[in-house]
């Protein structure tokens, strides 16, 4: 099997609070103006990707992982997951706040859902002036102070909300109750997980006038009451992979490339690529491959050698 980068039909969600962004920031083809999530590398049921490019265009992320696990995967990764593939990214735009919500952890959506827990990281592609996002409790909480205040309707008064800007990165833990606010672009590296408790949606309503379900009862268990701390801090060398995150479930990375670098995988793991800015060229086996700002790119585990050039700031996103 010869295989190269691979590149993915993206699976466009509308949301009562998406938007218009991830056209006219990311080049994503939607059509409707409340498009909040495009789904760039899924293996969730019902929601699995297709390749866009190459030979094996057509066929899914998961047809390949079946019939090639190694080679797509890499050996520790097949090893430790079987042939699941264990992320899921997705660039998300938020022109309303998202609801305050929260997910389990590998246990709880294990005995609940038959599903692994969602670990998450945002890094933000675009702020709106006075952007903010929430997660977790201002101070150290309970489940009783939780519950009155959301009986009360006041539960944001106990919740922490960050301002932030373009390339602040922020890691959610299982447990983390958290929300993105209005006016921002994220890139959402996760567990494959569509795992959520929507425990406050500010009192919205659907065209036909309907709220959205909460899960009240079901997050209790599932919340961590402790005050956490999610923001990143992380080093922007040039032509280097910088860690922004490494957790037990991915190592996030920041990469700007400005010129050329060679880059040497020792094949027990893909190498996921997400173009947040600018553009680059990738050189593999003599043949060259271009990428705007919004792509994703998968290198299977199996594509060891290849050469980026270009100015792009990149997310490199692996498991190790």
């Amino acid at each position: 099997m010869k295989l190269y980068p691979l590149q993915f039909e993206p699976i466009l969600k509308e949301r009562i609070w998406g938007g218009e962004k991830l056209k006219t920031i990311l080049n994503k083809p939607i059509t409707s103006n409340i498009t909040g999530e495009s789904w760039e590398l899924s293996t969730v049921e019902g929601d699995v990707s297709v390749v866009a490019n190459g030979e094996y265009k057509g066929k899914s992320l998961s047809e390949l992982i079946n019939d090639n696990p190694n080679e797509i995967l890499g050996t520790e990764v097949h090893q430790q997951f079987g042939k699941q593939f264990p992320l899921l990214f997705k660039y998300l735009d938020a022109r309303e706040d998202l609801s305050i919500q929260v997910h389990p952890n590998d246990k709880l959506a294990k005995k609940r859902h038959n599903s692994f827990g969602k670990t998450e990281m945002w890094y933000v592609l675009q702020a709106d002036k006075d952007a903010r996002i929430i997660v977790g409790f201002k101070e150290n909480s309970n489940s009783d102070e939780y519950l009155e205040n959301l009986k009360n309707k006041t539960l944001l008064s106990i919740l922490d909300d960050v301002k932030v800007a373009e390339g602040d990165v922020f890691f959610l833990e299982t447990g983390t109750v958290h929300a993105i606010g209005a006016g921002l672009v994220i890139a959402e590296i996760q567990q494959t997980s569509d795992i959520t408790y929507r425990l406050y949606d500010f009192e919205r309503v659907d065209a036909a006038g309907n709220q959205r379900e909460l899960h009240v009862d079901l997050a209790l268990e599932a919340i961590n009451y402790n005050k956490v701390d999610t923001h990143k801090k992380y080093d922007k060398v040039s032509n280097q992979s910088n860690t922004v995150v490494d957790c037990p479930y991915f190592t996030t990375n920041f990469l700007p490339l400005d010129g050329e670098i060679s880059v040497d995988k020792a094949g027990n793991t893909f190498t996921v690529y997400m173009c947040v800015d600018g553009s680059f060229e990738l050189e593999c086996e003599g043949t060259k491959y271009q990428y705007i700002k919004g792509d994703t790119i998968l290198i299977p585990a199996a594509v060891k050698t290849f050469i980026l050039s270009g100015k792009a700031s990149i997310l490199e996103i692996y498991i190790s």
